[in-house]
């Protein structure tokens, strides 16, 4: 394989104007990237809240890393490469992820128990979330409060807390899980500057989440 061959970038779950959104990098052909090694190293040169690997584009065998770390489960991969590839199912390594699309939003249908722990921290009013400042490392923080309580609208910010470069995640769909997964109800989530996530529970336990997605460009893979 070309070592040039391109990597796509993603915006996922944009907001309504088409902008924000969370990056994501998508290997399709990740010959050049065989091991665990290989997929950190790039995962981490590139910088981006996460970078996912298609091992298998017809059955939707994902790999999924941040810059420091494999994920078994991540919303705006799953939703990315969904969007992207015309999936129908992705499946990472938590579990099959079936997937839906209706024009304008890219739906995944999860379990709360497959997102990473996440602390979920209440705040009175959408403008204090607004005002929060980076805190310290070592604790993973999903800040939210109310914007309108009785429609569902949620303002949140999401702070990884890893120290590894992702101060600010600009959306995050595992924290959006917990949160919707606790609260027990759809939701309309606006993260960090402008970015939009939708959340609807299911009967059985499972969870909707649903985003715009945009092709950002495409970009030399690094290495």
């Amino acid at each position: 394989m070309n070592q040039r061959d391109v990597l796509d970038v993603l915006q996922v779950f944009c907001g309504a104007d088409g902008r924000h959104g969370n990056t994501l990098g998508v290997v399709r052909d990740p010959r050049a990237f065989p091991d665990r090694a290989s997929r950190q190293a790039l995962a981490a040169e590139l910088g981006f809240s996460e970078t996912v690997f298609v091992d298998d584009p017809e059955r939707g065998v994902v790999d999924i890393y941040t810059p420091g770390l494999r994920l078994p489960f991540a919303g705006h991969p799953l939703v990315g490469a969904a969007w992207l590839l015309d999936l129908e199912v992705v499946n990472p390594p938590a579990g099959e992820v079936w997937v839906s699309q209706d024009g304008e939003f890219t739906w995944i249908t999860a379990r709360a128990e497959w997102a990473p722990p996440r602390t979920l921290r209440q705040y009175a009013s959408a403008a204090e979330v607004e005002a929060l400042e980076v805190p310290p490392t070592g604790e993973w923080v999903y800040a939210w409060a109310w914007e309108d309580e009785a429609a569902g609208r949620v303002r949140a910010r999401a702070f990884p807390g890893r120290g590894d470069g992702i101060d600010e995640d600009e959306a995050t769909a595992a924290a959006a899980l917990l949160l919707t997964d606790r609260l027990g109800r759809a939701l309309n989530i606006t993260q960090g500057r402008g970015s939009q996530i939708l959340t609807a529970p299911g009967p059985d336990g499972t969870i909707e989440i649903g985003g715009r997605v945009r092709l950002a460009a495409p970009v030399p893979a690094m290495r």
